[in-house]
């Protein structure tokens, strides 16, 4: 055989490879899911993520027509069920939703069960909101300057509850009493729905948390919000200032949700999930739902998702330092 009969026939060889690559990648993104996929939420029910990704999940069963479901794995500041979905088959059928906080971890923990930067592959964030400073409607504080100016003449005085030491509340209600200059009492709760309830009943001063997590509060006429994050007031509460327009300069901080996969899943099955995930975005309902709950209901993919955990861990690294916090 010569020399050019041997080159041509590899040449053959390696495309009739590459072409039967590409059906497979093709075929595989049309038959996934072909069975159910789950979803690992690393918090306890009823918090925002919890809500957030039960309403995603019922628009993916909905479009794709394979059951979309969610396994609540609470502990550890979501590094439990992170490191369970780490550690899953990289097939697209164990996915993780999670939020802001997991641009935390490595700013909490000195050494965690998987690795930050690689393990998770990011998806699709979506659902962006607000962090809200949340009273109950009983409170003396009227608006933040009243409780700004207890909290600075009594420091530690003013107590306010989140769903955990490390958790994005946790680190914004920090950075609020850094940008203040107060000294505000944390007390951790299990989860953040357990630190609303302390709010309700009045165990705790105040609660920062995601607009998705108390509007249904506020609206019910039982928490009163004295301010939100963000450059603009939101369009459901406009009586509700910003925290700069409240007398502080801190613009504070938006949360996001969104889903990451197993390092190593098909890119074709990353693709399809994202494509789902931005028709899911685009319904009217998902649209009302997160409007609702002054949200912005925009979806970025992964490229930009992956910049804005990079920003965003990146940002809370400053928070931490400048926090009197003891990394686990």
């Amino acid at each position: 055989m010569t020399h050019h009969a041997i080159t041509r026939r590899l040449l053959l060889a390696v495309s009739a490879a590459a072409w039967l690559t590409g059906h497979a990648t093709t075929a595989l993104a049309d038959s996934w899911p072909s069975k159910p996929v789950k979803i690992i939420v690393p918090y306890a029910p009823g918090g925002a993520v919890d809500m957030v990704t039960r309403k995603m999940a019922q628009k993916l069963t909905e479009q794709t027509g394979q059951s979309f479901f969610i396994e609540n794995r609470p502990g550890g500041t979501g590094t439990i069920g992170a490191q369970v979905v780490a550690k899953a088959a990289p097939d697209g059928y164990t996915l993780m939703a999670n939020d802001t906080t997991f641009s935390l971890l490595p700013h909490i923990f000195k050494k965690l069960p998987f690795n930050h930067d690689t393990d998770l592959q990011p998806v699709s964030a979506y659902v962006f909101t607000p962090m809200a400073l949340a009273v109950n409607v009983q409170s003396k504080y009227r608006n933040l300057r009243e409780l700004l100016s207890d909290a600075k003449a009594q420091p530690n005085k003013v107590t306010y509850g989140t769903g955990g030491t490390g958790t994005t509340p946790h680190f914004a209600s920090e950075a609020l009493g850094i940008a203040s200059g107060t000294n505000l009492m944390h007390v951790p709760f299990k989860g953040a729905a357990e630190a609303t309830q302390a709010l309700l009943s009045g165990t705790i001063d105040m609660q920062i948390a995601s607009t998705t997590g108390v509007m249904s509060n506020v609206r019910g006429g039982k928490l009163r919000l004295l301010a939100v994050s963000g450059d603009k007031r939101l369009a459901v509460l406009p009586d509700v200032p910003t925290f700069t327009e409240a007398g502080v300069a801190w613009g504070g901080v938006l949360n996001w949700t969104g889903l990451w996969a197993p390092k190593g899943t098909p890119p074709a099955v990353l693709e399809r999930l994202q494509k789902e995930i931005a028709v899911a975005m685009a319904t009217p309902d998902l649209r009302t739902f997160a409007e609702g709950m002054g949200a912005e209901p925009r979806q970025v993919g992964t490229e930009a998702f992956s910049r804005l955990l990079k920003d965003s861990t990146e940002t809370w690294g400053k928070i931490a330092a400048n926090t009197a916090f003891e990394r686990q």
